[in-house]
């Protein structure tokens, strides 16, 4: 029982945190519930998790739904991710991963140094970086910190970019997960755990938002960026200790 309290307890800090900065939320509950379940299980619970977490930051940000943007940046991600996935095999991960963190780095480290400084928001450029974040998300695994550092890079404002990323984060779920349950992944015993995550994802998603809408726009494009260079620090470590 008492590991059950803390497999959702970890489930809601994840949640709250990845509303806040618009992805995170799997990065931080995975490794947290491999230390209560076999590895299968976390994976498609956390994706699962994941996905009604989505669907809580939508509904409560959905004032910021942007057309434009989830067409010509997430339309792109999602047929991109099919060419990366069948490419998985040849590109070595740990060598991606080592050159991933450090662009993100680079990249979010310039943004913070130079507050001004943004890409260019027009429909080629859209493309461009949604088609980047597709092929990328499916030979690394996660895409949620360059999808977030491409869309700070348009300094969208924070509604609009938390509902942009949900938005796209929620389109590739529902394509994997009906891939990992077909797969045997998720077991009858936890089938009770889904309302509970159902739950906790929307109580953490309104936590989120009560924080973010009290947060000025620089200040949370920022708390964005420094987030993205944690993340980026794992992804140089992993491709490190791996090489």
């Amino acid at each position: 029982m008492e590991e059950e309290i803390l497999f959702f307890l970890s489930a809601f800090v994840a949640e709250i945190i990845g509303t806040m900065a618009g992805f995170g939320s799997s990065t931080i509950f995975l490794p947290l519930a491999l230390f209560f379940v076999d590895f299968k299980t976390a994976i498609v619970l956390v994706a699962i998790f994941h996905l009604f977490g989505n669907i809580g930051r939508i509904s409560f940000f959905r004032q910021g739904f942007d057309k434009r943007i989830i067409l010509q940046f997430g339309v792109p991600s999602v047929l991109l991710s099919l060419l990366g996935a069948f490419l998985i095999g040849i590109i070595p991960q740990p060598a991606l991963k080592l050159i991933l963190g450090i662009f993100l780095i680079v990249t979010s480290g310039s943004f913070l140094a130079k507050p001004g400084l943004k890409f260019s928001a027009n429909t080629g450029t859209f493309i461009a970086a949604g088609s980047a974040t597709g092929f990328i998300t499916a030979l690394v695994g996660t895409g949620g910190a360059l999808r977030a550092m491409l869309l700070q890079g348009f300094n969208i404002e924070k509604v609009k970019y938390i509902a942009t990323a949900a938005t796209i984060a929620l389109a590739t779920d529902v394509t994997r997960i009906p891939i990992y349950i077909s797969q045997g992944f998720l077991t009858e015993q936890y089938y009770l755990y889904l309302p509970v995550l159902f739950g906790i994802a929307l109580a953490g998603s309104f936590i989120g938002r009560s924080i973010v809408v009290k947060i000025n726009q620089e200040l949370f494009r920022k708390m964005v960026l420094v987030a993205i260079i944690l993340v980026s620090i794992k992804f140089i470590v992993d491709g490190l200790l791996v090489s």
